[in-house]
C-alpha cells in the first residue's frame, strides 16, 4: 500500500474566456491528486489528511471512494476547505491564488506510525508550508523514512512561502530522509536559486543525490521528463497532446511513477537506485502518458488504468 500525504482543497477553475469568467469548484491539491492517480491506475492506496465537513469536504471524501483510495487515515474537522482561484495563461499552464486561513487540511494531527502494509509514502505542496501541519508532516517524514520509500514533490508555491530562506533550508534538511525526489524544473531553480539553463538544474539535481535521494524525476513541461541517477540520465520526450490546462499534470507523474515502481516491486530506495536506463525509460513513459491524459481536459482528472492502458497501445 502507498500512504499519500497532504491537503485536499477545491481549485475555482475559469469556464469561460472573459476577464471576469464564471469559476467552477474542481476537487483537487497537490498531494490529493497523487491519491487519485494511483487509486485510479489500480494501486492499494490510502490518504492521510485533515478534510473538512463542510459540503466540498464531503466531495473530496466522495471523489476518493470513487478512485478506491481508503480513508481510515483521514481526520475530520469542522473548518472550511482551502480554496485555491485558478488563473490560465494562454498555454493552459495554472497561476494559483490560495485561500488558507483557518482551513482543516493545516490542523493535521500526528496519525503515529504508518499501517504494515504501507511500503511508500507521498510528501508536497502546500502541506509542506502551512503550519502546524507542515511540522507534523515533516515529523511523519523524518519517522517513516527509517522503514518506507519516502516521496517528495515540493511543488511550489512561492505566494504562499514568508520566508524563501528558511524554506530553501528546510527543503534541504529533508533531502537525507526522502527516497525519491520529484520536482519541476521551475521548483528546482527555484530551490537552488539557479539559472534558467537546464545544465545547471542537471547540476543542482546531482547535488540533491549526494545528500540522499535515491534518484531526482525532472519534470520539464513540453519538453518531457528527465531523470538523474548517481550513475547518469535518462530522458523521454513529451506525448503529443491537445492541452486544455496543465492543473494536476504534475501531480500525475508523481501518481503514475509511483503505480509503475508499485507494479515492477521497486517500493524502496535500494530498489529505485537499482534501476537501469531501460527501466527508467518505461517507467517515465508511463508516467508521461498519464499526465497527458490529463492535460487533455479540465481540471485534475487523472486516467484509469484502462484509459492508460489504451494511450500506451495505440
Amino acid at each position: 500500500m502507498i500512504v499519500v500525504a497532504g491537503e485536499a482543497l477545491v481549485d475555482m477553475v475559469p469556464v469561460g474566456d472573459d476577464e471576469l469568467t464564471p469559476l467552477a469548484p474542481k476537487l483537487g491539491g497537490g498531494p490529493y491528486n497523487v491519491a487519485v492517480a494511483l487509486g485510479r491506475l489500480d494501486v492499494p492506496t490510502s490518504f492521510l489528511s485533515r478534510v473538512s465537513d463542510d459540503h466540498f469536504g464531503q466531495q473530496l471524501i466522495k471523489r476518493l471512494h470513487a478512485s478506491n483510495v481508503r480513508t481510515e487515515l483521514v481526520q475530520r474537522g469542522p473548518e472550511n476547505t482551502t480554496l485555491a482561484v485558478v488563473g490560465l495563461a494562454e498555454d493552459g499552464s495554472a497561476r494559483y491564488s490560495f485561500y488558507v486561513d483557518g482551513t482543516a487540511d493545516r490542523l493535521v494531527e500526528d496519525p503515529g506510525p504508518l499501517p504494515s502494509a504501507a511500503q511508500a509514502v507521498s510528501f508536497g505542496t502546500l502541506s509542506l508550508v502551512l503550519e502546524p501541519g507542515a511540522s507534523v508532516y515533516e515529523t511523519v517524514l523524518r519517522r517513516e523514512s527509517k522503514r518506507l520509500l519516502t516521496v517528495l514533490d515540493p511543488n511550489i508555491r512561492a505566494g504562499l512561502i514568508d520566508d524563501p530562506g528558511a524554506y530553501r533550508a528546510r527543503f534541504r534538511s529533508w533531502l537525507p530522509d526522502v527516497g525519491l525526489l520529484k520536482v519541476s524544473v521551475e521548483d528546482a531553480q527555484w530551490l537552488a536559486e539557479g539559472s534558467d539553463d537546464l545544465g545547471d538544474v542537471i547540476e543542482i539535481a546531482r547535488t540533491w543525490i549526494s545528500q540522499g535521494p535515491a534518484a531526482v524525476v525532472l519534470t520539464k513541461g513540453g519538453d518531457g521528463l528527465s531523470v538523474i541517477t548517481a550513475t547518469g540520465q535518462v530522458d523521454v520526450p513529451p506525448v503529443k497532446v491537445d492541452v486544455v490546462d496543465t492543473i494536476g499534470a504534475g501531480d500525475t507523474v508523481q501518481g503514475a511513477l509511483l503505480a509503475w515502481l508499485h507494479d515492477h516491486d521497486a517500493l524502496s530506495a535500494e530498489k529505485v537506485r537499482a534501476l537501469g536506463g531501460e527501466e527508467w525509460t518505461d517507467a517515465l513513459t508511463y508516467a508521461g502518458a498519464a499526465a497527458a491524459i490529463t492535460c487533455s481536459r479540465a481540471g485534475a482528472e487523472p486516467p484509469f488504468a484502462s484509459e492508460l492502458t489504451a494511450a500506451l497501445a495505440g
